[in-house]
């Protein structure tokens, strides 16, 4: 699936993406993603969509 990175807390290491498939921005955390990823507010990412506690998850994230 691929979306924009809408927020993103580096302090906190969480942020979420909004994606045209979807109604709900899907959230994701840092500290569960590959420790080279770069990534900011407005990059275009693709990732697998998974389930969090709460709702929808990234997982594998790649920024495009």
């Amino acid at each position: 699936m691929k979306g924009t990175v809408k927020f993103l807390h580096d302090e906190h290491g969480y942020g979420f993406i909004e994606t045209d498939e979807m109604e709900d921005d899907v959230y994701f955390d840092l500290d569960e993603q590959d420790s080279d990823l770069q990534i900011e507010e407005g990059d275009e990412v693709e990732f697998e969509q998974g389930e969090g506690d709460k709702g929808p998850k990234a997982n594998d994230i790649t920024v495009l």
